[in-house]
């Protein structure tokens, strides 16, 4: 499986491979230097005027009310921008750093993906930036959130903590206040660098108090890959909103859902009982509330992003490590990550706040197995939880797994769910198969 998705990784839902697009052809003419990934969060305290002192941050904000007025009142008030001024390349230097490589290594002498989950988010949040960048002003006025993780493939079973690690991404689509940004990571091997993920983000810009949309600057088309790129952004916008409105949350499931549901609760009755009530499990199979592992964060001002909550990167590496572990537990055995799919943040966290995340495996086919992480927020001496986020994570194992089966209604729309997600993820893989060959 790996063999085959190394083939295609670039692609991005079907279309030609962006690292190509980047290093080829678009973005012959940058003029913008490499610099390392330490330096991202340093840019981005200059950009906002954030104090790196959690004492000053009351002060900070306060300074940030008087950006207010530098917001244009409308997107025709601002120039255009092209995709090449928003484009950096960044260097993770852990081929030449052994005291940075401690910090990504695991136990099994591979990257933790979780800190390149925090890397690829606050590289998004600098590429929204530098696609707003005002000249005639030092600090910005705009306030830069990442609303959605649309998706991250990968393509590479492991990454090697010993070689350096290049990202390079730049805005690809706008609408009046919102922005998708491709990223593409590569690892340098023999003195090439070989492509390890495709990741596609969506920032919306607010105004410098976070408190209301902003305007930002629409986009030159230059190329047919431009245009291509641009489209591609215009079909993802389409796809979440008819994913949202036929969410399991909204509709019922499809007929053949239903179908699929209601026999697999029918394999689960005991044959010598004439009751729905007694149920038993078929053959290598798991209750799927069976697989459940959850953990507890208190939000310290340690992770806290540039505008004083809880950094985005931050909370989908807590999400990610306990749903590897999820899917470890499950099988036994150590599981390889596919995909990230449809990471909505859906509300911040500040700080302070108690972090509740909760894992459980919701569906598997073969050796894959989909996992789904919810986090909800509380103050300490309040009873009032609020979901903030839910992830959804592709794992590939190498060896057949059992299958998850639901007891109850809701973990039936869970599953379904899952199986969407899985779905979704293993046809783009397969359409970009096709598009290589």
């Amino acid at each position: 499986m790996w063999r085959v998705a190394t083939r295609f990784c670039g692609l991005n839902k079907g279309r030609a491979n962006l690292g190509k697009i980047l290093g080829q052809e678009t973005f012959n003419n940058r003029t913008k230097g490499t610099f390392p990934m330490k330096e991202v969060r340093n840019k981005l305290r200059d950009i906002v005027g954030i104090s790196t002192h959690w004492s000053d941050h009351v002060k900070t904000m306060e300074e940030r009310k008087l950006l207010h007025s530098l917001l244009p009142k409308n997107q025709k008030d601002l120039p255009p921008k092209r995709m090449k001024d928003s484009y950096l390349e960044v260097i993770l230097p852990l081929g030449t750093q052994p005291l940075l490589r401690e910090k990504y290594l695991t136990v099994f002498n591979s990257v933790r993906f979780g800190r390149i989950l925090e890397d690829l988010d606050s590289l998004g949040v600098l590429i929204c930036y530098t696609h707003t960048k005002m000249d005639s002003v030092q600090m910005s006025p705009f306030s830069i959130v990442t609303a959605l993780v649309d998706k991250i493939d990968l393509c590479k079973k492991v990454i090697s903590p010993e070689c350096d690690i290049k990202f390079t991404g730049h805005v690809s689509w706008v609408g009046k206040t919102s922005m998708e940004v491709k990223m593409h990571m590569c690892q340098l091997h023999d003195t090439v660098y070989h492509p390890v993920l495709d990741a596609t983000f969506v920032m919306v810009a607010r105004d410098s108090e976070n408190k209301g949309p902003a305007f930002i600057n629409p986009l030159i088309l230059e190329s047919p890959e431009e245009e291509e790129l641009f489209k591609q952004g215009e079909l993802n916008k389409g796809k979440r909103i008819v994913s949202s409105t036929a969410s399991l949350l909204k509709m019922a499931p499809t007929t053949e859902e239903r179908n699929a549901v209601h026999d697999m609760f029918l394999n689960t009755l005991d044959p010598r009982s004439i009751s729905f009530q007694s149920r038993i499990l078929p053959p290598d199979s798991v209750w799927m509330e069976d697989t459940k592992l959850k953990s507890l964060h208190i939000c310290h001002p340690e992770e806290r992003n540039i505008f004083n909550r809880i950094f985005g990167g931050f909370l989908m590496r807590k999400a990610f490590e306990l749903g590897w572990a999820t899917a470890c537990n499950f099988v036994g055995t150590r599981p390889f990550l596919v995909a990230v799919d449809d990471i909505m943040f859906q509300s911040p966290v500040e700080i302070g706040s108690l972090l509740f995340l909760s894992s459980q495996v919701c569906f598997t086919e073969k050796n894959h197995i989909q996992v789904r992480v919810h986090s909800e927020v509380s103050f300490p001496g309040s009873k009032e939880h609020k979901t903030t986020n839910v992830f959804h994570f592709t794992f590939f194992v190498e060896k057949d797994v059992p299958l998850v089966i639901p007891k109850t209604y809701g973990d039936s729309m869970l599953y379904l769910d899952g199986q969407r997600h899985f779905m979704s993820t293993m046809h783009q893989k397969t359409v970009g198969k096709n598009i290589i060959q």
